[in-house]
């Protein structure tokens, strides 16, 4: 049997009209829905074409993702090319979003109503009228139960008779709990009938839980029988389709480093990829007869890192619905050995479900993107750690470490870091709300921290993990500095981290980097020392961290 072929036009050929009208007024969305008339929109043509496909064979998909990863979008997408050249396919668009707080029976009256006035539009839409008799029917349409709405269906697809009904349902996870059982066996028991044709045809669950995690009673889940399908983030080639749309339509050209950095960042969170895109397009002022290059990325990713937009209001939002959260998210950030990936925790399943962590190529759980990663430490970091005033020796400022050229004196910028630690000693213990063994690492992000916008430049993440590393990256007057961090574990591993640094600074183009690793031992073996590995320079540290309080007998 030869395998179908289905063809998925590009946004640019599906609206020509609008798009020579109307080429002007398109923009990067983050609010709601985006639609090629007036946004910048990944095709997904991959995922698209593997919709459809499942679409025409019948199956009943489901679809679980985050907020703000384009669900929506992309449905109403599929639905559009699923019916573009073929009538034979009648879709029922139906939301269920404000159906949480209703009764059974308020539900599936309101539910009635809605689909007659989706049927009305669909056939406005195609320039068909409704026969009498179809008239008739949707006039009277009474919904009270799951077993009512098996009959409506039966009945529709027989008036109907030329089309096969694809029922699509977006946010699905209002759906009142009183009615969820019946509702999914009532389409179960449809999906296994043998009656020909089958309504709906196909059947498409939208939400952010999967259909196990709404089984609230913990029972056997009664729709047994859907098929998951995966809408994950852009990759790399889906945001450089994105921002090539705009370059080609305004002239404004993105450094492919950008572009790159935006990515990696973002882990391709559409949300996120659009948001950067937005600062970058609209609110920095820049020319468009000047190329986006990364001094540009990193002022607008400062502007992200500060500000509470949707979705990093649903971030924190979800982070600080138990305390548990944090616990875990702290031992993902601090600790080399994480935690392992297993969704049968409901804790590490619901940070799943609200696309906070992911699972790692060793198994194991990570943050999703180094966004989430800087916002999460923010957010469970103290606001005053008690030491600020300690980070630089008296009557000096930051600018001492600044050359007349402007770069940074990163060398002696790390050595006083070192001499910081030397001079706080136990005090550091003393940080609130902070893991000991994460203590160093988190005292020097918060000292360059400092550091950086102090000189006016911009620091981020570049490892989404944690994990007891992370790479630290500085932008200031357009030089790179890179710092990585992580905490003993050896003497292989110490040599092991001065590879992988070297490996990273080639891929980055940086010549120098520098090496902190925070030493608990009870004995621990200071270390500071320079030097070259596959030509590039290498700074490294090895700095104790006291490991208890002194006693009341030495303190004396």
């Amino acid at each position: 049997m030869r395998a179908e072929v289905i063809q998925i036009r590009p946004f640019f050929y599906t609206f020509p009209y609008v798009m020579k009208k109307k080429i002007d007024m398109r923009r990067f969305g983050t609010q709601g829905p985006v639609n090629p008339e007036q946004h910048y929109v990944v095709a997904r043509t991959d995922e698209l074409t593997e919709f459809i496909k499942r679409v025409k064979e019948g199956r009943y998909i489901v679809i679980s993702a985050p907020r703000q990863t384009g669900k929506t979008t992309f449905f109403q997408r599929a639905v559009e090319a699923l019916t573009a050249d073929d009538l034979t396919y009648f879709p029922i668009q139906l939301n269920f979003e404000t159906y949480e707080d209703c009764t059974r029976s308020e539900f599936y009256d309101s539910l009635a109503k809605q689909i007659r006035k989706e049927i009305e539009r669909v056939f406005q839409g195609r320039g068909e009228g409704l026969d009498e008799t179809l008239k008739q029917f949707l006039a009277n349409i009474q919904i009270p139960n799951h077993l009512s709405m098996m009959e409506f269906f039966e009945q529709f697809q027989e008036l109907l008779k030329y089309a096969q009904i694809v029922l699509i349902i977006d946010e699905f996870d209002g759906i009142p709990r009183s009615a969820l059982k019946g509702f999914l066996h009532a389409f179960r028991h449809i999906y296994i009938s043998h009656a020909t044709p089958r309504c709906p045809h196909s059947l498409g669950i939208v939400g952010v839980k999967s259909i196990a995690q709404l089984n609230y009673d913990r029972s056997v889940s009664p729709i047994n029988i859907q098929d998951e399908f995966s809408l994950a983030n852009f990759t790399l080639a889906q945001v450089q389709e994105l921002f090539g749309q705009y370059t080609v339509e305004v002239g404004q050209a993105f450094a492919p480093e950008v572009i790159e950095s935006i990515h990696t960042q973002t882990g391709g969170q559409p949300f996120l990829v659009n948001r950067y895109a937005q600062i970058l397009t609209e609110e920095l002022d820049i020319p468009k007869t000047e190329m986006i290059r990364m001094a540009h990325f990193a002022t607008a990713h400062t502007q992200l890192l500060d500000e509470r937009n949707t979705n990093i209001e649903h971030l924190l939002t979800n982070i600080r619905k138990d305390r548990r959260f944090e616990t875990l998210l702290m031992q993902i950030v601090s600790y080399e050995d994480s935690v392992r990936f297993n969704t049968d925790n409901d804790i590490i399943n619901e940070l799943v479900t609200y696309g906070i962590i992911t699972r790692g190529s060793d198994r194991k759980c990570e943050i999703v993107n180094p966004i989430y990663l800087h916002r999460i430490i923010q957010a469970f970091t103290p606001i005053v750690n008690g030491l600020e005033r300690d980070y630089f020796p008296e009557d000096t400022d930051e600018f001492q470490y600044l050359i007349d050229t402007g770069q940074i004196q990163m060398e002696r910028l790390l050595d006083n870091f070192r001499d910081f630690i030397a001079r706080v000693g136990f005090r550091i213990l003393q940080v609130p709300e902070t893991p000991q063994e994460f203590i160093g690492q988190h005292l020097l992000f918060a000292y360059l921290d400092q550091f950086v916008v102090s000189v006016n430049g911009a620091m981020y993440m570049e490892v989404p993990t944690g994990r007891g590393r992370m790479d630290l990256l500085i932008l200031h007057n357009e030089r790179k500095y890179i710092v990585e961090t992580k905490i003993w574990r050896s003497d292989r591993a110490y040599t092991q981290g001065k590879q992988q640094l070297a490996a990273y600074l080639s891929t980055e183009g940086v010549s120098e980097g520098y090496y902190v690793v925070f030493d608990h031992r009870e004995v621990p073996e200071p270390r500071a020392e320079t030097e070259t590995i596959d030509g590039l320079t290498l700074r490294s540290y090895v700095i104790p961290v006291v490991q208890g309080l002194p006693s009341k007998e030495n303190s004396d």
